[in-house]
This record gives structure tokens, C-alpha cells and sequence, in this order.
């Protein structure tokens, strides 16, 4: 496999960073995960505005010649490289402040950031997607600016590895009594026949997926909420499904070993899959 760090593309293996590198000691930087399509990079312009924001949020410098045309003709340029291209795949990208001396304060101004990419096969798991996964929900414990896409994930990774120790797919993280969202997905729930989901704010982090099943769940006539979801609603939950960029629409049957409905996936949830599917330009196997 070859990546691209800091304007070069080269083997994995020949790929070094310094031990200073700040995302290595503090975890400051940004990242983005992209689907690669056969048709090409899906979303493209939303993961790119969403990087911009953790970009300035954090303060970031960025490359010399760093845009979005950059980072697009990077992402198709490592596709090719490894293969990839009009297969299903993913582009990670990852933005740290550079190396310099540890210390907690920025680095001197001019110091050079460090730009990584790489691009992965990825195959959907349609099983999953037909038949529906189990969830457990865990104490929402991370910092107060969820919003940022940043590389600080050691409460999500804990989430996530008790959500595989328990044997189920996913944590839906509860803060306050309120389930915000996935350890790395949106989540949505539907009750009383409407869709319900998380709304913007510094407690989720803005999902491109997650914006693109609103859009389509109205475009079909759904009525949607953006507004918290208590926890103590369990009872009402008639479907449950998670949303993310490589989650796609992905059905839950199950909550803290509780089903969900009838405990299959649910009509609304289905729909807003197929809409999903027709616009990536896939077609699911029969």
C-alpha cells in the first residue's frame, strides 16, 4: 500500500513521522474519513467543509497550496496508486501541527504541519445491513467539543472496545439522561412515526451521513426532529438505526438486550437505506 505524508507518495512501510510529531504526543490534529466510490468520492464537498472547521477552530496551519482541489486529486491519486479506483474504498486524512519540542502551548509560527493520507478497500457488510445489529448505551464521557473532528478518540475507542467485549455492534453514548450519539456514528430513532436525531451542537459531532438521511427522509415525506432523545423514551423507540460514513444506514434490533419494535429492521429504516443506496449509485445484492 502507498500513502502520502507531507508531499511525498510512498510505501507504508518507508512512511516515518518525528516521535515529536504533536497528533503522536497530544493528539493535536484533525481527521476525515471519505467513501470512495466507483463513481468516485461521495460527499466530497461536506467532508471538506467539515475539515475546514476543525482547521480553524483549532487553529491549525495548513501546507503550503493546501485546498480542497489539493486534497480531491491527492484522494483519486492514492486510489489509483493502490489499486482502488472504481472500487469501494476510503481516504483517510489526518492534519497534526508538526513536530516540535513538547510543550503544552503552540509550536513556533512557520512550524511545517504534517499532512497524511492513505486509502483502504472497504466492503459493506450486507448481512449486518439486511438484518440489524445489537447496541448497549455507556456514560457519554468525552470532552465538551464532541463537534471537532479531532483525533483525541481515547473515550470513543473505550466505548467502543466494551461495546465488542458485550458482543454488540455499537455504544450509544447517554449524557444527562440523553443519548447523544454513537462512539462513531449518529444515531437516530423513530417514535411515533417520526424521525428523531440529535440536534447540532458541541455534544455530537456534525455527521455527513447524518445530514444527508435528514435531506432524504423529507424528500420522502418523513417528518423530522432534530431535538434530544431521553433515554427514559426507550419504551417508545419503534425503530433504531445508526448513520455514518462507512455505517452507511445501518439497522439496530436491540438496545441493552432489549428489542427494539419487533426486533428486525423497520420499515422507515429500510426506506431511508434504499434512498441511501440509490444515492450512492449502489445496488444492494438480492
Amino acid at each position: 500500500m502507498h500513502v502520502y505524508l507531507n508531499g511525498e507518495f510512498l510505501p507504508l512501510e518507508q512512511a516515518r513521522i518525528s516521535v515529536e510529531d504533536r497528533g503522536f504526543l497530544f493528539g493535536d490534529g484533525v481527521y476525515e474519513v471519505t467513501r470512495a466510490l466507483p463513481s468516485g468520492l461521495f460527499a466530497e464537498a461536506a467532508h471538506w467543509h467539515r475539515l475546514q472547521r476543525g482547521i480553524e477552530e483549532l487553529k491549525l496551519q495548513t501546507p503550503e497550496g493546501f485546498s480542497r482541489e489539493l486534497v480531491k486529486n491527492l484522494s483519486l491519486e492514492l486510489l489509483e496508486a493502490n489499486g482502488l479506483t472504481g472500487r469501494q474504498a476510503t481516504v483517510y486524512l489526518q492534519l497534526t501541527r508538526g513536530a516540535a519540542p513538547r510543550n503544552h502551548a503552540f509550536p513556533p509560527a512557520g512550524t511545517p504541519p504534517t499532512l497524511y493520507l492513505s486509502a483502504s478497500p472497504f466492503q459493506v457488510p450486507w448481512t449486518q445491513r439486511r438484518e440489524g445489529v445489537s447496541t448497549m448505551t455507556l456514560p457519554d464521557l468525552r470532552w465538551a467539543r464532541c463537534d471537532l473532528k479531532t483525533v483525541n478518540l481515547l473515550p470513543n475507542i473505550l466505548a467502543k472496545q466494551q461495546a465488542r467485549e458485550a458482543g454488540v455492534f455499537e455504544a450509544l453514548l447517554v449524557r444527562d439522561g440523553v443519548i447523544t450519539e454513537g462512539a462513531s456514528t449518529s444515531a437516530f430513532f423513530v417514535m411515533d412515526g417520526a424521525l428523531h436525531t440529535h440536534p447540532k451542537g458541541p455534544h455530537i459531532l456534525p455527521g455527513v451521513t447524518q445530514d444527508i438521511v435528514i435531506s432524504l427522509a423529507q424528500g420522502l415525506g418523513m417528518t423530522v426532529h432534530e431535538r434530544p432523545v431521553r433515554l427514559d423514551e426507550r419504551d417508545r423507540f419503534q425503530e433504531v438505526f445508526l448513520a455514518g460514513t462507512t455505517t452507511d444506514v445501518q439497522p439496530v434490533i436491540a438496545v441493552n438486550g432489549a428489542k427494539v419494535g419487533e426486533g428486525k429492521p423497520g420499515p422507515l429504516t429500510m426506506a431511508l437505506q434504499r434512498a441511501l443506496y440509490e444515492r450512492m449509485g449502489m445496488e444492494p445484492p438480492p
